[in-house]
């Protein structure tokens, strides 16, 4: 997966300091006695400001009013110059792709970071005292690949480094004086969707390719949102005769799942293979400590694996997607890894949101799914895993959703987590906590629960690893 790495230039592009520049100088000019056109200078924000001020002072003073503009801009110019709309957002989106920010600047680095910190803004790293050619060989030098700016110097250093280069009309240019930029936005505000939709087509082309590099493909079919993406995506790059899904038996498996499994998979006409897998055979699966994912996935690619040998299949590929690559503990992932499982999604950067939202596009049944993770996931570690205990939890599950959708509670994220001798704990979207009365829960006591309370922080992937006191020792 190609990291994310996204450039900001700053001045009008991150912040208006127009009426900073604008007041420093003016400061300047009274306390010299020189004549400053200082609207000028404004008018032409982007160039070194030891360009923009050659016209109004000799030339051998020019280094001495621009230290003596920088010693005194924090004092005029800081306060002064607002950040532009769409700013945090459009940093949120990056991060969201798990990519990195830089802001690359004219401006010093001392007034940068000045102005960075001012506002709040959490960035990878600020490069300042760099124009034009100099932009482009900081972007080479960090990977940068897409870079934004007001001026046209800034989008001809984007296209130098071989990146896509964004205008945005925040600046004193035009469409027409940026027509060279690959898009230009009215302002950072639509830079978050822009993004989304150039990085969703980018990673589609590079999942394209990838699978096309596979003659033939064996996929994890689990029936949620990601692995049935995958295997959509296969069957229409490689043909559905060349994909086989594959979806694991187990104790773990909601019976619910297995039936939809099938149902999606003969919809696109793809081969179902459905193994048994006894991961309860493993002792480090039974004793159900934080590496418990672990020998699940590995006993599901010690299936799979011999099984695509078999059919003629030449690789077995996991729904893994990029936001699970950086969700930290997933011993899981490690596991796949040293069977050599592929992972398509991940290695094409695509992430949840994206995947759904593509899913929608294809008018996939699944865009949409709540996420279904494995029975043993709702037991707490430390518990032994037995399949009389997951067959209660599924028990309890389908029985307070029943009954949630009796009473008409809309109910989309449920968990009935198992804690032993403590009894259950439910989750459910937030929302809908208020909903959870007595009679209601007594669903989930009929499956044989001594005792039910409520999560009141609601439903959240994962939240029995919150209990893992150090999970580093399991990886």
């Amino acid at each position: 997966m190609t990291e994310l790495a996204v450039g900001f230039d700053l001045d009008l592009t991150l912040f208006d300091t127009r009426p900073g520049i604008g007041a420093t100088w003016r400061a300047v000019s009274a306390e010299s006695g020189t004549f400053i056109d200082v609207d000028r200078i404004v008018s032409q924000i982007g160039p070194p400001i030891q360009d923009l001020i050659a016209p109004y002072v000799p030339a051998g003073e020019i280094d001495d009013y621009v230290a003596h503009y920088r010693r005194i801009y924090r004092h005029h110019g800081l306060a002064v110059s607002p950040l532009l709309p769409g700013v945090r957002e459009a940093i949120a989106a990056i991060r969201r792709n798990h990519g990195k920010v830089y802001v690359l600047t004219g401006k010093n680095g001392h007034d940068a970071t000045r102005h960075i910190e001012h506002a709040g803004l959490e960035v990878d790293e600020i490069i300042g005292w760099v124009w034009a050619e100099q932009k482009a060989v900081a972007m080479r030098e960090r990977g940068i690949t897409v870079y934004i700016g007001d001026h046209p110097a800034d989008i001809a250093a984007a296209h130098s480094a071989g990146g896509v280069g964004v205008g945005v009309l925040t600046g004193n240019d035009d469409e027409t004086t940026l027509a060279a930029a690959d898009v230009v936005l009215p302002s950072l505000v639509d830079f978050p969707a822009w993004l989304e939709s150039h990085l969703t087509r980018q990673r589609m082309e590079t999942l394209t390719a990838g699978l096309k590099s596979y003659g033939s493909l064996m996929v994890a079919f689990s029936g949620g949102a990601d692995s049935a993406f995958l295997l959509a995506a296969a069957a229409r790059v490689l043909g559905p005769g060349r994909v086989i899904a594959a979806t694991a038996i187990s104790p773990s498996l909601p019976s619910a799942e297995l039936d939809a499994a099938r149902a999606f998979a003969a919809g696109l006409g793809v081969r179902h293979e459905t193994p048994e897998t006894d991961e309860m055979a493993r002792a480090g699966y039974r004793a159900n400590a934080g590496d418990r994912c672990y020998f699940c996935k590995a006993e599901l690619l010690d299936t799979l694996g011999p099984l695509a040998a078999a059919l003629g299949v030449d690789a077995v590929a996991t729904g893994t997607n990029a936001d699970d690559a950086v969700a930290g503990f997933r011993p899981g992932i490690r596991a796949a890894s040293e069977r050599g499982a592929a992972t398509p999604l991940r290695d094409a950067g695509l992430t949840k949101t994206q995947i759904r939202a593509l899913s929608r596009d294809w008018g996939l049944s699944t865009w949409d799914k709540p996420a279904a993770a494995c029975l043993s996931s709702r037991v707490a570690y430390g518990i032994g895993i037995t399949p009389t205990r997951l067959a209660r939890v599924e028990h309890a599950e389908s029985a307070l959703r029943a009954a949630l959708h009796a009473a008409g509670v809309p109910v989309r994220n449920l968990r009935v987590r198992d804690l032993g001798d403590e009894g259950a704990k439910v989750e459910v979207d937030a929302e809908h906590i208020a909903a959870l009365t007595p009679e209601l829960l007594a669903a989930v006591e009929g499956a044989g629960f001594p005792a039910v309370t409520v999560d009141a922080r609601g439903f959240r992937s994962g939240a029995m690893n919150e209990m893992l006191a150090e999970p580093e020792r399991f990886r």
